[in-house]
């Protein structure tokens, strides 16, 4: 590949959007490491003479995102500072047609599927024989396993199928494999993701499996935790709960998005469930793990939500006091069924009552987190930030969950080191405490 630059030729990957987006551009980076190519990712200094974006589309700020990365390095194409600038990811499956007239100065655009094409222009070759091998961009010691891509469930505010296609499962023995060359490199947390972890399964054995899977799993030397991303509630596995209770590596910890309460939101959602449902679900988490720790996210200002509606939310938040919850505004999707409804909530009443919703969690968020006070946990500890070393514990997952802090002026943990840590002090979102001794390896 001939450069205008002097640079020499090196590929920057620059990632937004989810943990999916993540695993995807660490495949890509891991094809290209393969092929002898120098790859880095979101290279602080821009040293890349290539830029590849993978990019989000999921919600208005998402895109918008991904877009104003798009022109930034168009610009700096422009100016003679990149000499490529390649876009792939979910924003480009569904807009292609509409990048391409807006930002023609970019040299190519792919969608979601079009792995072999990106490589072939990057002038690499797709390896098939490279199951599991990829570049990961986490810290050392946990690492995202995406066991399925794409979704087949009708959710009304949801473009993925859009951008992702139908639910195809990645067989369980592709993924021990992988699990086991990822433990080989020092991963001791895998963080199973997906659009719907529940689905997994039902299209190459005729029957949910993610209990079956989570037991292979469990079987890896040097694997000590797993975790469960993006569960979908309507037809969930139960036989999940009895893994996960019984199996010490599967983390008493569960990502299940409920998006709303109120019956008719979710059946305009397409939810496949109700009130009674899930209040019931929520009951049979609690009572057959009774330590689980439950996150949920919910999307506040759906059309049709009226005042009382909205009440009936927050009740049920108040009474549910799940351990993590994170809100969203509704946003209005094109080629979506709910892009047909009424966008009826003014902006400044949804963002009001994400406020609102947030600021109940913050209170019961406080209330469980004082409880912890004097207890001792595992915990993981992933990086050092200023003056502290910042961990989680099993019912914790990376970025979005509570963080344990311990001092650094004071104390010294191994970073990727499982330490049983005293929590002397609490506040909303992170726990504070002293080292008590180290867990493991």
């Amino acid at each position: 590949m001939r450069t205008k630059s002097s640079k020499q030729n090196k590929i920057n990957v620059v990632t937004l959007g989810c943990s999916k987006n993540i695993y995807d551009s660490e495949v890509l980076m891991g094809q290209l490491k393969a092929n002898d190519k120098e790859v880095v990712h979101e290279d602080e200094n821009d040293e890349g003479n290539i830029v590849v974006i993978n990019t989000c589309g999921f919600i208005g700020k998402a895109k918008e995102e991904s877009v104003n990365t798009i022109l930034h390095y168009a610009e700096k194409k422009e100016a003679g500072e990149v000499d490529k600038v390649f876009v792939t990811g979910c924003l480009s499956e569904r807009y292609k047609p509409d990048l391409e007239k807006e930002i023609p100065d970019v040299d190519a655009y792919f969608g979601t599927h079009d792995l072999p094409n990106l490589l072939k222009v990057l002038e690499a070759d797709y390896k098939h024989e490279l199951i599991g091998e990829r570049l990961t961009t986490t810290p050392k010691h946990y690492a995202y396993l995406k066991i399925a891509e794409g979704c087949d469930r009708p959710c009304s505010f949801c473009a993925i199928p859009l951008m992702r296609g139908k639910h195809v499962s990645t067989p369980i023995e592709e993924l021990v494999i992988e699990a086991t060359k990822l433990a080989a490199t020092g991963i001791k947390e895998l963080i199973l993701i997906a659009q719907d972890l529940t689905y997994y399964g039902l299209d190459i054995y005729k029957r949910r499996a993610l209990a079956d899977l989570l037991k292979a799993l469990a079987k890896v030397e040097g694997i000590e935790w797993i975790r469960l991303h993006y569960a979908f509630p309507a037809g969930f596995p139960l036989d999940v709960l009895e893994v996960m209770k019984t199996e010490p590596k599967v983390c008493n910890y569960l990502d299940i998005p409920l998006q709303h309460i109120n019956t008719e939101i979710l059946q305009s959602m397409r939810r496949g469930t109700t009130h009674e449902k899930t209040v019931n679900l929520i009951r049979e988490f609690r009572k057959s793990v009774p330590e689980m720790a439950i996150r949920t996210t919910l999307i506040v200002g759906y059309p049709g939500e009226t005042a009382a509606i909205f009440e009936e939310l927050k009740q049920w938040v108040i009474d549910s006091r799940f351990d993590r919850l994170g809100a969203f505004a509704y946003s209005h999707e094109e080629n979506t069924h709910a892009g047909t409804l009424n966008d009826d909530v003014p902006e400044a009443v949804k963002e009001a009552r994400v406020a609102e919703i947030m600021e109940i969690q913050a209170q019961i968020s406080f209330e469980l987190n004082q409880e912890k006070v004097g207890k001792t946990f595992k915990c993981l500890f992933d990086k050092k930030d200023g003056n502290y070393f910042v961990g989680r514990t099993e019912f914790d997952s990376p970025d979005v969950d509570n963080e344990v802090l311990i001092d650094a002026t004071q104390h010294y943990v191994q970073l990727g080191q499982y330490v049983a840590v005293k929590i002397t002090e609490a506040g909303d979102f992170d726990l504070y405490g002293v080292p008590e001794s180290v867990v493991g390896n």
